[in-house]
């Protein structure tokens, strides 16, 4: 089983205004730092839950059809297409109608199965044979929950306080234990 990601999101879930205004800074000589720690924290919350946050497209490659797809990057905006290889080596693209989509709840992945009553077809014997491409992420930055754009937003403050790789500060700080139990909710369990 191989993940691929094929378009890389686009858009930040928290955008440079909210992000400086949750900093308190009002100049803009820093935008450029303070969107690069947003693409960072960004990146950090879908590595830490398993989810595309934005719009992005993920493939899907395995050796064979199982009997149900987990498409761990949720959620699932739609299926691209489904490619095999048949049994004589032909690249076949099956039609949507053959598939349908279950889009998971805030703590699993999504499921591709073939629509009631019928079965997957038959592939060739090779590796990588069956290849699903969708586009996973929430549709707009609205659209994010509240306590992973709270995270990103603390994460962004956490980088922007401390340039340095240790911090020698005497300030009071939130417990990061704190911070990342906000993702706990969104983590896909598969």
């Amino acid at each position: 089983m191989t993940l691929r990601l094929i378009t890389a999101a686009t858009a930040l879930a928290v955008d440079i205004d909210e992000a400086k205004a949750h900093l308190r800074v009002t100049e803009s000589a820093e935008d450029d730092l303070i969107e690069s720690m947003l693409w960072a924290a960004q990146d950090m919350a879908e590595q830490a839950t398993g989810r595309a946050l934005m719009t992005q497209t993920w493939e899907l490659s395995l050796d064979d059809f199982p009997s149900v797809f987990e498409l761990t990057r949720v959620p699932v905006q739609s299926i691209t297409s489904v490619n095999y290889l048949n049994e004589s080596g032909n690249l076949i693209v099956l039609d949507p109608l053959a598939y349908d989509l279950y889009n998971a709840d805030d703590y699993g992945y999504a499921s591709l199965l073939p629509v009631y009553e019928t079965q997957w077809p038959a592939t060739r014997i090779q590796p990588e044979a069956v290849v699903v491409r969708y586009v996973a992420g929430y549709a707009n930055a609205a659209a994010v929950p509240q306590a992973i754009k709270a995270w990103i937003k603390l994460q962004v403050s956490s980088l922007y306080e401390n340039r340095e790789s240790e911090s020698y500060s005497s300030r009071a700080t939130v417990k990061m234990t704190f911070v990342d139990r906000l993702l706990d909710k969104y983590r896909v369990w598969s």
